[in-house]
């Protein structure tokens, strides 16, 4: 079996910006598209609560219920509207995430607010991860609820997986979808602090080293005082990989200018890290030590 092809990314800093509802939205998405085809681009990435901005155009001052209320609501809409993109550029999209009702029979889950990741196909299939656990603003503000475990996604290059935000900071998902195939784990963000920009750029590198991975970033930037929700905007877009032979000393693929709208591009090789895991000076994928037992973990002196 041929090795998969590499994988041409563009990453978006994405703006937060006041558009016009869904309309402005798609239409604002849209360029963004044209603009990654156009620069070789197979797969497009936005940070994480890119959408909400569309709650700008309806919502009169900043209000949290109110602009959860109105993403949600409208989320078909936009869902609809990403899959169109995606058709009309044939690319591949990671169009951020979105605040989601649980829909379906009336059953506990029936009501709950999830965080999801669309990964929309250029055909317009549709699939989605959602972000397993919850930040602090999200849990008791917006008052959404984890999501399903970590899955991984079929492509043209493989299996790759999505971490959102936080959940990038936590080791066993992410080595979860490496363990299932993944090559990639694609983390849109948002934060509002440089503090917690490198907590997610931090645990990304981490990630990418401990597992032989790539791992890329792609935040949402800007100031928006008109939105409680994404009112700061801080980071910039980054792609990772191992910290060993074939790879930079850093382990720095690509990185954007700090809190600046730009896309940037990167061209990913899954035979490199091929390469690396079979004979790299350390072999951190096939080391992964067994979970500690309990017994190990505490001893009295």
């Amino acid at each position: 079996m041929n090795a998969p092809a590499p994988l041409t990314l563009a990453l978006m800093q994405y703006p937060i910006e006041r558009v016009a509802g869904i309309a402005g939205f798609a239409e604002k998405l849209d360029r963004l598209a044209h603009a990654a085809k156009a620069r070789g681009a197979d797969l497009l990435m936005l940070g994480e609560y890119a959408a909400v901005e569309i709650a700008g155009a309806d919502v009169a001052a900043p209000d949290i219920a109110a602009e959860l209320a109105l993403v949600t609501a409208a989320a078909p809409a936009l869902i609809e509207a990403m899959r169109a993109v995606a058709r009309r550029h044939h690319l591949w999209l990671l169009p951020g995430t979105l605040p989601m009702v649980e829909a379906g029979p009336m059953t506990e889950a029936a009501g709950m607010v999830r965080n999801r990741a669309p990964l929309i196909a250029p055909d317009g299939r549709v699939a989605f991860q959602e972000k397993r656990v919850m930040t602090r603003f999200e849990a008791e503000q917006w008052h959404v609820s984890p999501g399903a475990p970590p899955a991984v996604f079929e492509t043209p290059w493989g299996l790759i997986g999505i971490a959102i935000c936080y959940d990038i900071e936590f080791p066993p998902l992410v080595r979860a979808q490496v363990e299932a195939g993944a090559w990639l784990i694609l983390c849109p963000s948002c934060t509002d602090t440089i503090a917690g920009f490198n907590r997610v750029r931090l645990s990304a590198r981490a990630r990418a080293l401990e597992n032989q991975c790539y791992v890329a970033i792609a935040p949402t930037v800007g100031l928006a005082p008109w939105s409680a929700t994404l009112d700061v905007n801080r980071g910039h877009a980054g792609a990772f990989g191992p910290v060993d032979r074939g790879f930079p000393e850093d382990g720095v693929l690509a990185r954007g200018a700090l809190d600046e709208a730009e896309m940037v591009i990167v061209r990913l090789d899954p035979a490199r890290l091929a390469a690396v895991r079979a004979d790299g000076g350390v072999r951190n994928h096939a080391d992964w030590p067994a979970p500690v037992p309990p017994s190990a973990r505490r001893r009295p002196l």
